[in-house]
């Protein structure tokens, strides 16, 4: 690989060309249009995750009025809507803002060293169309990536997984040309992807069979959102769409403050629509009936019912039990009980990776992310000049995306204001810490010795609430954890506030 020798200079670099790397960018273009700025995206094209996802039925499981941008209604009947349908939104999006000429598809960011004598980043990025280094050197960098391993999803070791004469197949990794047409097909996991899955999968093939090691929470919601509907054609789209979000909005916190403050009345309640929706004598408490509270883990939503429609039918079935060994023909249960199968998908998880892995260092120093406690949601403590976008995981990402640039770009305009270059935040080392991310999920608990650390209040906790967030991210940009500097500063000289 050769390396380029001259290096570019830009302002903010963005990481990512997916929801979060394009929100900041139009909130930059908007808020600082003088300011130069770049995507890079290590895929070849945008969207992110609902371009990286192509197995059937993707969909996302919020509600597209929340989980949509604040600044561009979603216009669309469908509320919980198809990844094809969140595309096209995403690329309306980079054209009616003009930020195609702004990203830079297969360049991956490999390391990023920050300079306090320079008060930039020098950014290595390796370019898979050329197979050439570039270098970039940044002021700020806005890190958009989520916190997804985006090359390979989490599948664990199966006993005698290499016995199996069928096709295995990782939801993030789906072949173009599977063929499951009349074929037998067992779906490994309880979350989003498997429920997902079941229905898309059950018209075409033989029969479904979800198999899981423990239930998960699954609540029906129409596909539709008929005030929203109701709301855009009195009001208009955009009226219409910003009345949407706020009740939206609200709805979600009722439903979770409800789960996290009285458990069993939400569970008995999760259980009784459940029962509605199955077969009469159905086991609902075998294969619907978690051994944890609501919203401990996130909850499944099922779009007009469609999984449960879909067991109504009998091309569905869900199996709760644990897997002893892959079989020539499919899989054998703990139980006895063996599972035929042509193909087995494994819908077991993702893999946190976050920053999208970048090696980070400071005046030549690497940067240990456990050792780092998260500023705002969005600032590593004693990393200057770097934002991380991670959204929420009890409701839709993208509402604190959207206050997370909102913040940025109001901490651009106070350090331009004040003769500021460069800002970092600074914890206390005796403050009590915990995981960033306090969620029972297994990709979670699976990446937490990885992942920096929250602190116990504001402004250092991981707030899950947009309410909270609100006020704090809309509030004001100094504060006694905030160290800023110039150019004059590295000068000797003062700076006045």
């Amino acid at each position: 690989m050769t390396t380029s020798t001259t290096t570019e200079s830009i302002d903010v670099l963005i990481v990512g060309a997916g929801i979060s790397g394009i929100g900041v960018a139009r909130y930059l273009s908007t808020e600082h249009p003088a300011k130069s700025f770049a995507i890079v995206e290590a895929r070849a094209v945008a969207g992110g995750t609902w371009d990286l996802f192509r197995y059937p039925g993707i969909r996302s499981d919020s509600d597209l009025h929340t989980f949509g941008y604040e600044f561009k209604p979603w216009t669309d009947k469908q509320a919980i809507a198809d990844a094809p349908r969140i595309l096209d939104y995403l690329h309306e999006t980079i054209d009616e803002n003009g930020l195609t000429e702004h990203i830079r598809y297969q360049h991956r960011v490999v390391s990023a060293a920050w300079s306090s004598d320079d008060a930039r980043w020098l950014v290595e990025i390796d370019r898979g169309d050329t197979g050439e280094r570039v270098r970039i050197s940044a002021g700020w960098i806005f890190c958009g990536s989520g916190y997804y391993d985006y090359d390979e999803g989490f599948t664990p070791e199966f006993e005698g997984r290499e016995r199996f004469q069928g096709q295995i197949v990782h939801p993030q990794h789906w072949p173009e040309d599977l063929d499951y047409a009349g074929k037998r097909v067992v779906v490994i996991g309880s979350g989003a992807t498997a429920v997902t899955l079941l229905p898309a999968m059950a018209d075409d093939a033989e029969h479904v069979t979800m198999l899981q090691r423990t239930p998960t929470y699954i609540i029906p919601l129409p596909r539709e959102d008929a005030i929203a509907n109701a709301l855009k054609k009195v009001l208009g789209d955009k009226r219409g769409y910003a009345l949407t979000r706020q009740k939206n909005v609200a709805q979600q916190r009722l439903l979770f403050e409800l789960c996290q403050r009285f458990p069993s009345v939400a569970r008995r309640m999760i259980r009784k629509i459940n029962a509605s929706q199955l077969p009469e004598g159905y086991p609902v408490d075998t294969h619907f009936n978690p051994p944890y509270n609501p919203w401990d883990q996130r909850l499944c939503v099922v779009p007009d019912s469609d999984l449960f429609r879909t067991i109504r039918k009998g091309k569905a079935s869900i199996v709760t039990d644990r897997i002893a060994t892959f079989t020539e023909t499919g899989v054998l249960l703990e139980s006895g009980e063996e599972l035929e199968a042509d193909i087995v998908v494994t819908a077991t998880g993702l893999n946190i990776k976050i920053i999208g892995g970048i090696d980070l260092s400071v005046d030549g120093r690497p940067v240990s992310l456990p050792d780092t406690v998260v500023y705002r949601g969005m600032m590593l403590s004693g990393v200057p000049n770097f934002a991380l976008a991670i959204g929420y995981t009890n409701a839709s990402w993208t509402l604190k995306i959207g206050l997370l640039c909102e913040y940025f770009c109001q901490l651009l305009t106070y350090m331009d204001r004040h003769g500021y270059d460069n800002v970092w935040a600074v914890a206390d080392p005796a403050m009590p810490t915990r995981p960033l991310l306090d969620f029972g999920a297994g990709y979670v608990q699976r990446a937490l010795a990885t992942l920096p650390k929250q602190g116990p209040e504001a402004p250092w906790v991981m707030s899950m609430s947009y309410y909270a967030d609100r006020r704090l991210l809309r509030g004001d940009v100094e504060d006694e954890h905030l160290h800023f500097s110039g150019a004059r500063d590295r000068a000797g000289k003062s700076v006045g506030v």
